[in-house]
């Protein structure tokens, strides 16, 4: 015979039925875009939603980027063939432009932490078959003194998302940004490289738990893949078995479209 629920447990129901109600009142969903109120919470309007562009199959199976028809099984792209990364495969959840780049700016610089689980569950469904295969997640690193600065790591944020909503385990101490490099924005794809080489370390404590791991590493833009490279290099180098990589959102190569 079922068991009734008590009069307690009832009780909070009730009181929580109550209290999501009055804090829908007193604060109302709003478009993670443009601010206008919409009927849940972590989703856009009618107008922005059209917007942000998801990056779906079929796309290259090592670089992720979308192919304008199916090319078949095996097939990459020209870019991956020319220069194959050092990382396994990497995956991005939508195109880095209108409400992504907005949706990154709030995160990074203007404390909007609280986006970081809406982010990470679109990044877990472009990634679900990275995330079936890794055995711990990495974020790309802030240095300490940017760190002290902004008080988080968007990377991290959105890496301890993603874990909690995937159950793969975390490990933010295993890569370390040793040096304060300039920022990316405004350079060109040699002067990123330059800028990020040889910028990560793992730390000599961390070394066994890496070794021989499949390695997930979190990053929040791929624009041309410097950063993510460097870190990758120096994961590898601690000896991990493999790294995928995984954005929020990327820049396209000139001309594609997704």
């Amino acid at each position: 015979m079922e068991r009734k629920p008590s009069a307690a447990k009832q009780l909070s129901r009730v009181v929580i039925r109550v209290g999501d109600g009055l804090t829908r009142m007193l604060f109302p969903p709003a478009c993670l875009e443009c601010g206008r109120e919409v009927s849940a919470p972590g989703t856009f309007c009618a107008g922005c939603w059209p917007q942000l562009r998801a990056i779906e199959t079929p796309l290259c199976p090592v670089l992720g980027t979308p192919f304008s028809v199916e090319m078949g099984g095996g097939i990459v792209s020209a870019e991956a063939l020319a220069a194959p990364p050092v990382f396994e495969r990497a995956r991005a959840a939508v195109v880095h432009d209108g409400p992504a780049r907005g949706l990154v700016s709030a995160l990074k610089y203007r404390d909007r932490t609280d986006l970081a689980r809406w982010m990470a569950a679109w990044m877990v469904r472009a990634g679900d078959e990275l995330l079936a295969d890794c055995q711990l997640i990495v974020a790309v690193p802030l240095h300490r003194r940017r760190l002290l600065g902004r008080r988080f790591n968007q990377s991290a944020e959105l890496a301890r998302a993603i874990a909690n909503q995937s159950g793969n385990p975390f490990h933010p101490e295993l890569l370390v940004r040793r040096r304060a490099t300039p920022r990316q924005v405004g350079l060109t794809r040699g002067q990123r490289r330059e800028n990020v080489r040889g910028a990560f370390i793992v730390p000599d404590a961390a070394l066994p738990l890496l070794s021989g791991r499949k390695v997930l590493l979190i990053d929040d833009v791929y624009t041309t893949g410097a950063t993510v490279t460097a870190a990758s290099r120096a994961v590898l180098r601690g000896g991990a078995g493999s790294v995928d990589v995984l954005t929020f959102s990327r820049v396209l190569p000139e001309g594609r479209v997704a």
